[in-house]
């Protein structure tokens, strides 16, 4: 079952951007379901633009799909207990970021067209701007960043997204 936790952030003095827009779902121990993780996505960037932004590209819309469904399976098969997804959106783009209990970081393999699996990865990395791995003492937490400009770069809330990790 998905716990939504959908909420705008609070308005950034001395900016005139709109505020990240932050969603995020939090599955128990053996919920979490791909299928469900990326109707969550869907839910979120069908409601950007209610917010009076921009919607978000087909194009984008489609790689954040892949990720979403890659870093949510590889926290299915390869991590214990809960896990979650937090959305953000931007004026730079979009950074999905998916947490779990296991300290193990992701390994990149060497490609292999022979091998069945083990490909997600790189399909992460393929379709966005930057991949990050962070540990906030429990578990990890790993952050794609989508962006709508080629020359944006991506303004994450580092802290906001540990924060709002509850298993850390």
């Amino acid at each position: 079952m998905v716990i939504p936790l959908m909420k705008q952030a609070a308005d950034e003095p001395g900016t005139d951007e709109q505020p990240p827009l932050r969603c995020g779902a939090v599955w128990a121990d053996g919920a979490a379901c791909a299928v469900e993780a990326r109707r969550a996505l869907q839910a979120f960037l069908a409601h950007v633009p209610c917010t009076g932004r921009t919607p978000v590209p087909a194009p984008l819309a489609i790689d954040a799909e892949l990720v979403v469904s890659e870093l949510v399976t590889n926290a299915i098969r390869h991590a214990p207990g809960p896990c979650g997804m937090i959305l953000r959106h931007s004026d730079d783009g979009l950074a999905i970021t998916v947490w779990d209990t296991s300290a193990e970081h992701p390994v990149v393999r060497k490609r292999d067209g022979q091998r069945f699996g083990g490909h997600g990865m790189h399909v992460v990395h393929a379709v966005s701007a930057e991949v990050s791995v962070a540990s906030p003492g429990v578990g990890k937490q790993i952050t794609a960043y989508l962006r709508t400009a080629p020359d944006a770069a991506p303004g994450v809330d580092t802290a906001a997204v540990i924060d709002a990790n509850p298993a850390a």
